[in-house]
């Protein structure tokens, strides 16, 4: 209830309610069920409010089946309102807040227990404990930790020192994070169930969850966990804590609860016999729904399943390198283009065939506004997953308005995943490997008779192609030239223009960008030179004299009727910055910068 209460205001939204549904925004969104709408902004914070007061009547135990009412509608509804915000632990904390709700949490040191004697330290059933401890261990137990090179969830670097390693950072990052991790996952639910394991396990669990809480964003999450470790101890184990307590502390305590004592006597009632079979088949349904994609295949994409429910945390990475909008006027055939992300708050669309699907029926009320009638929206999404080539994730030539899609039945205009490709991924390494420091590189794969249109900038005065795998067609658009390329083959692109590779070949082809951001480097060498100059002027080796334009360098303010040169203003931008970072990175610096950050958020 406390985790909760603190989590209403940051992860469910309240301290940006305002933005996300201010009334009269033409936002589109992403609902599981096509008949939820917002309330209006008042009503909303109203909803939000309610919510809120649950979680706190949850905490306090104080008319406790009506405070977890009270947050539960409200907090369903909010998850099944956006699907853009769906992820595992706030479906997690939607069940968790279900089960509250029909257990009996309230029998200790409660406010209901003050003024209803007949709850005051009554016996709690054991399918109650059963059932969290199945909750809470189906998702660890089930959540299967993905190989080393497909986990690329963004994290902070090793900083331990090479000569600390015993293990080089590769084998590090494989045995250690990824291979310990999977260990832990698929051993914590049983070590804490037994007695014996259970002080080891807790150990370990307590500082995974701690160093989650530090390495990801992940809100509320790691905080809710650690308080389900009590949950895996035996019933009796507050009794042990408050024994160790003060005299004057436990006379001021609640009195002794009577957890782990006999139940009713005289037989099972029916109530007991239908809590046991509401236990195991809710334990079933929650090992079976990890599974049940084949039954909701309209939601299936590269990877299996809704948003939340699988238990995949953080085993797939996505990089998007190319998302375009094109619609179409019915009526003139007149093409346009959209920002790709316009009249949304999210960008999880891009990754969902679903979401696209509604995304496309929104834009096609939107765009008569402007003036564009019966609209054909045609969606181009280029995404790379764990490290593969990127390809397409939708077949650009379908208009989604028009597009069947069913939750029932597979999207038919879904593209595959090249899976045929994943063992180039190692190769695809090896050749990022081979590049210096200012080169960087696209691997791209397109189905036959597809094209990727293209536009090099001219930032990127040293851009080519190369083919890896098949036969590509490059259209010079401004040129109108064609240039035929196979296998080993490259070419160079101009810069400032557009282009189109088609792919004429029967397979898939697999070709590699690689470029140069000429503009950039020129800068970089340029801060080079200015601070190498500072440190020669600061130890004496420089003998000529500074002209006035790079004094500021040195700290001094630029000549009167001089203008300051950009460069030397970026220089001293930076140079700033790295001083402040220094200055923050403290321990103290850093718990300052988040409780400021926090106040600000519940202050709002």
């Amino acid at each position: 209830g406390l985790l909760m209460a603190l989590d209403v205001p940051q992860e469910r939204g309240l301290g940006h309610l305002d933005q996300r549904y201010l009334d009269g925004l033409d936002v589109c969104r992403f609902p599981l069920l096509p008949f939820l709408q917002p309330l209006p902004l008042d009503w909303m914070y109203l909803l939000y409010t309610i919510m809120f007061l649950g979680a706190l009547g949850i905490m306090l135990g104080c008319c406790y089946r009506l405070s977890c009412v009270a947050f539960l509608c409200p907090y369903w509804y909010l998850l099944l309102l956006d699907k853009t915000s769906w992820n595992n632990h706030s479906y997690l904390y939607g069940l968790l807040g279900f089960q509250l709700a029909l257990l009996g949490a309230d029998r200790y040191g409660s406010v209901d227990g003050l003024f209803r004697p007949h709850k005051r330290n009554a016996h709690v059933p054991l399918w109650n404990y059963a059932l969290l401890r199945a909750q809470v261990g189906v998702p660890v137990s089930e959540t299967p930790p993905a190989p080393p090179r497909d986990a690329q969830h963004p994290q902070p670097p090793l900083t331990v020192p090479p000569q600390v390693l015993v293990l080089s950072e590769e084998l590090t990052s494989r045995l250690v994070v990824h291979g310990g991790g999977l260990v832990l996952d698929l051993s914590a639910g049983f070590l804490l169930f037994f007695d014996a394991t259970r002080p080891l396990a807790l150990v370990f669990v307590t500082y995974f969850h701690c160093m989650n809480s530090q390495l990801f964003s992940i809100g509320m999450f790691s905080y809710t966990m650690l308080a389900t470790n009590g949950l895996f101890c035996r019933p009796e184990w507050p009794r042990g804590l408050l024994a160790r307590c003060p005299r004057w502390l436990r006379a001021r305590l609640p009195p002794d609860c009577l957890y782990g004592g006999r139940g009713p006597r005289g037989g099972l009632r029916p109530r007991q016999h239908l809590a046991a079979a509401f236990t195991i088949l809710y334990v079933l349904e929650q090992l079976f729904l990890p599974y049940s994609h084949f039954i909701t295949q309209g939601y299936n994409n590269w990877t299996n399943g809704l948003y939340g429910y699988s238990w995949d945390m953080m085993v797939h990475s996505r990089f998007h390198q190319h998302v375009k909008i094109t619609y179409r006027d019915g009526l003139t055939g007149e093409v346009g283009y959209l920002k790709p992300g316009a009249f949304t708050q999210s960008r999880r669309w891009r990754d969902h065939a679903d979401m696209l699907k509604q995304y496309s029926a929104c834009l096609s009320r939107l765009l008569p506004r402007y003036n564009i009638s019966e609209p054909q929206i045609y969606f181009d999404v280029w995404v790379s997953i764990n490290e593969r080539f990127q390809q397409r994730l939708v077949d650009p030539r379908v208009d989604l308005v028009r597009a069947p899609w069913s939750p029932w039945t597979p999207t038919p205009w879904l593209l595959p995943l090249l899976v045929d490709l994943s063992p180039w991924r190692q190769q695809l390494q090896e050749l990022e490997a081979q590049l210096d420091g200012h080169t960087d590189t696209v691997f791209i794969a397109d189905f036959p008779g597809l094209y990727l249109e293209n536009f090099v900038s001219e930032d990127l005065g040293n851009t080519s192609l190369r083919v890896l795998r098949g036969k590509v067609l490059v259209e010079l658009v401004e040129q109108q030239q064609n240039h035929s390329l196979q296998e080993g083959e490259g070419m160079q692109l101009p810069a400032g223009q557009y282009h189109k590779v088609h792919t004429v070949s029967l397979e898939p082809s697999c070709y590699m960008y690689l470029y140069v951001n000429t503009t950039a480097l020129q800068l970089e060498r340029n801060l080079t030179q200015l601070r190498e100059l500072r440190e020669r002027v600061r130890n004496g080796t420089e003998q000529s004299p500074l002209p006035p334009e790079l004094r500021p360098i040195l700290g001094e303010p630029p000549p009167a009727g001089v203008p300051l040169d950009p460069v030397v203003s970026l220089f001293l931008r930076r140079e700033r910055r790295e001083q402040r970072r220094e200055r923050e990175s403290s321990l103290a610096q850093r718990l300052r910068r988040f409780l400021r950050r926090k106040f600000f958020l519940f202050r709002r």
